[in-house]
């Protein structure tokens, strides 16, 4: 591991939703936008604004990585097929998902545990506040910009404009 690699989410990997785990160095030289999903949240629509920006930025670098998480009002209940199956039905998904994880606590996923600290929310806080919380990686792997689970995905496009 090179010393940049120490100081990027290249480190991290991840099971796919469909078990297989992924080293996030398979995103090497992407934009990411990591994002903590829910199936049966208020900002559960966010999933059509996500699917549009990997639709228009994607030939251009950018790949949008779901993480479902069911830490905050249980509303993430499904299991791993009928998540992805729903995500797909009812918004169009194409990006890749990865099975539920817990973003909050000692037993949160290593990968939140460094994006709480790399980029720390409202007054130093790491800690996610809710669903659809995301974090834009630049293309060497380093968390560049965290934003509220209010913040809708096309807000976003000046952002991601700049680092593609």
């Amino acid at each position: 591991m090179t010393a940049q690699d120490s100081a990027s989410i290249y480190k991290f990997s991840a099971t796919g939703i469909d078990g297989n785990p992924v080293s996030l160095s398979t995103y090497k030289d992407k934009v990411l936008l990591i994002v903590n999903t829910a199936s049966q949240c208020g900002f559960t629509p966010q999933y059509k604004g996500l699917q549009a920006l990997s639709d228009q930025y994607a030939n251009q670098g950018l790949v949008i990585l779901g993480f479902p998480c069911n830490q905050f009002g249980q509303q993430e209940p499904g299991n791993s097929d009928q998540i992805q199956t729903f995500c797909e039905i009812n918004f169009g998904v194409s990006f890749p998902l990865f099975q539920k994880i817990k973003v909050n606590g000692s037993d949160a996923h290593p990968l939140y545990q460094y994006l709480s600290k790399a980029v720390p929310g409202i007054l130093g806080t790491e800690g996610i506040k809710w669903n659809f919380t995301k974090f834009l990686v630049d293309r060497s792997g380093k968390v560049v910009k965290r934003y509220p689970p209010t913040a809708k995905p096309e807000d976003l496009v000046k952002d991601i404009q700049a680092l593609l």
